[in-house]
């Protein structure tokens, strides 16, 4: 499997395969690779001849540097993880801070029509725009036919989404299921970080999203938002931070139900010090 760490070199690549009328697909990461991840792989393998897969902890869209700091770095893990799909049609782009930034590491300002300022863009100052930085790079850089996320960073989808839209990048974005542990637990990176106490907590968050989904079909936004603090107010080692149902598209909070609306739930929780995130749709 070859392991580019610069960008100049994995553009020729990938331009010498796209020139031979091969399609290139991309899985962009951040590494310490689970099965969510290696779905996302199998998926852009069936829909193109190679698969370029990112691995670069992106300090531009963490708003915390401890954070940062403790997020696993496995790289030769994630190389051996991923030749367990396929040795040959896989290429890894790990690249360093430099590579990417040049010595200037700071984000793109970006407009994404608002939805950087729901959810996740009210905890995660600057969040958003180190995203649209690092993803917008790569599809510079690897020209990507197609790319492929996962749902479980919802609202993450439905920017890149936008990003491809206003900025007229020719990539064709894909969204992919959530891929959960056997308990539901939705699988992340993060989750290798939590104490055993925690881990065993944590699946009362899917948990919870389920029937607060069975909930909303008789009852009002509103009154699902209230039985959900309730159910954390006592639990006693899961905090939430926010629980909200929104408008699947713009992510707008529900404040009256539409038949003609697709919503979904969504939810941050600190496990610890470790913060989860999940959403599921409701209609």
């Amino acid at each position: 499997m070859k392991v580019y760490t610069e960008k100049n070199t994995i553009s020729n690549a990938v331009e010498a395969l796209k020139s031979k009328g091969l399609s290139v697909g991309m899985v962009p990461t951040m590494g310490a690779l689970h099965e969510g991840h290696l779905q996302l792989v199998i998926r852009a393998l069936k829909e193109n001849d190679t698969v370029v897969v990112s691995i670069f902890v992106n300090p531009t869209q963490f708003d915390n540097k401890t954070d940062l700091d403790k997020y696993p770095r496995t790289l030769e893990k994630d190389v051996e993880l991923l030749k367990t799909v396929s040795n040959h049609t896989i290429i890894v782009y790990a690249p360093t801070v430099d590579d990417i930034y040049e010595g200037n590491t700071v984000s793109q300002s970006f407009d994404f029509d608002g939805l950087e300022f729901e959810m996740e863009g009210k905890f995660r100052h600057g969040h958003f725009d180190g995203v649209g930085t690092i993803v917008k790079r790569f599809f510079e850089i690897i020209k990507p036919n197609k790319a492929y996320f996962g749902e479980k960073d919802f609202q993450q989808l439905q920017i890149i989404k936008k990003l491809v839209e206003k900025h007229q990048l020719p990539v064709v974005i894909v969204g992919c299921k959530i891929h959960r542990e056997t308990n539901g637990l939705a699988m992340s990176s993060r989750n290798t970080r939590l104490k055993p106490e925690y881990l065993e907590a944590a699946p009362f968050i899917y948990k919870t999203l389920k029937i607060a989904k069975t909930k909303f079909g008789t009852k009002s936004a509103g009154k699902v938002s209230e039985w959900v603090d309730n159910q954390f107010a006592t639990h006693d080692l899961l905090e939430l931070e926010y629980f909200l149902i929104a408008d699947a598209s713009t992510l707008k909070p529900v404040k009256r139900k539409s038949n003609k609306k697709t919503y979904r739930a969504f939810i941050a929780v600190y496990a610890g010090e470790i913060r989860l995130i999940d959403n599921i749709a409701l209609n």
